[in-house]
């Protein structure tokens, strides 16, 4: 019996695609200055057993995501959150000054440190999830 959801496959398919990129370009000479993106020397990977040029990889960098910064978590029951007014604060399980993190659509993908920049809030990434990591986590699922 097969226990590996549809997702588990896609992720897969996308692990063993990224470990065929990466052995590709370990492959590559070091004088090659071009890179994925840069249209020079196209290459391939599978998906799903299917040979994609890795020039199609531009298709999807133009699709947005959601990208949030979280402070903090906490739960609370239903009472406490009818009973918020203005001025009502809540605690989170973050500490003061602890790094704060960075996800795309759900997923953590870095940590970093707010900053002020013209007025507005920002924030300096000071540690960013490898590729692989974020694989790892995104097919344990979170």
């Amino acid at each position: 019996m097969n226990d590996k959801s549809p997702e588990d496959d896609a992720m897969d398919d996308w692990a063993e695609a990224l470990m065929e990129q990466k052995s590709a370009e370990t492959s590559t000479s070091v004088s090659d200055p071009g890179g994925v993106l840069s249209g020079e020397h196209p290459r391939s990977f599978s998906v799903g057993g299917i040979d994609v040029p890795i020039n199609d990889i531009n298709r999807v960098l133009d699709i947005p995501v959601q990208l949030s910064v979280e402070l903090g978590r906490t739960k609370v029951p239903i009472k406490h959150i009818l009973q918020l007014g203005q001025g009502s604060v809540v605690e989170l399980d973050a500490l003061a000054g602890e790094p704060m993190d960075v996800l795309v659509n759900g997923y953590l993908i870095a940590q970093g440190e707010v900053v002020v920049v013209n007025d507005k809030f920002g924030i300096r990434l000071t540690d960013v999830v490898t590729p692989s990591e974020r694989l790892r986590r995104v097919s344990k699922g979170g």
